[in-house]
């Protein structure tokens, strides 16, 4: 457990003081990339880069760190290619209606900021007709199987009736 700051004593004096007794412990001999450089970053790269590469190499799904409206922005850009795997009609025009309820919803709330992207409702008509148009064409039927001609009694084989 690490001590407490000794009252009277500044924050700096006190890390300071914590520094050097664990140089003299020799808790920092040893460490991987001691004696080398930090890494530099690219001098074009923001702090929001950083955090984008860093939730990627930690396997965290970056549509969740977008605002709500950019969110459902995203969201809606999707609606296509969801709806291309429903089956449906009326699963297609759900999905829309239930992006249109978020979208609705999200246009009730108080924004963070005023400067919030406001994302547009989804065209249910233009989603449905999207669908139709990228539906494979109905396989025709297949014929109906040849009639079975069953033998009657006196023709079945080895029977010779002349």
């Amino acid at each position: 457990m690490t001590e407490r700051k000794p009252t009277g004593m500044s924050f700096e004096t006190w890390v300071e003081s914590q520094i050097s007794r664990g140089l003299a412990r020799g808790d920092f001999d040893g460490l991987r990339g001691a004696g080398k450089p930090l890494p530099r970053r690219a001098a074009e790269e923001t702090a929001y880069d950083w955090a984008v590469d860093k939730a990627r190499r930690e396997g965290v799904d970056t549509a969740a760190m977008l605002p709500p409206g950019l969110a459902l922005r995203r969201e809606r850009d999707g609606l296509p290619a969801r709806a291309d795997r429903l089956e449906s009609e009326d699963a297609v025009r759900a999905l829309a209606e239930d992006y249109n309820t978020q979208v609705e919803a999200f246009w009730r709330r108080p924004q963070e900021s005023r400067w919030a992207p406001v994302p547009g409702l989804a065209d249910v008509d233009a989603l449905v007709d999207h669908w139709r148009a990228t539906r494979p064409p109905p396989a025709p039927p297949a014929p109906p199987p040849p009639p079975v001609r069953r033998r009657r009694w006196w023709q079945r084989r080895g029977v010779d009736r002349s």
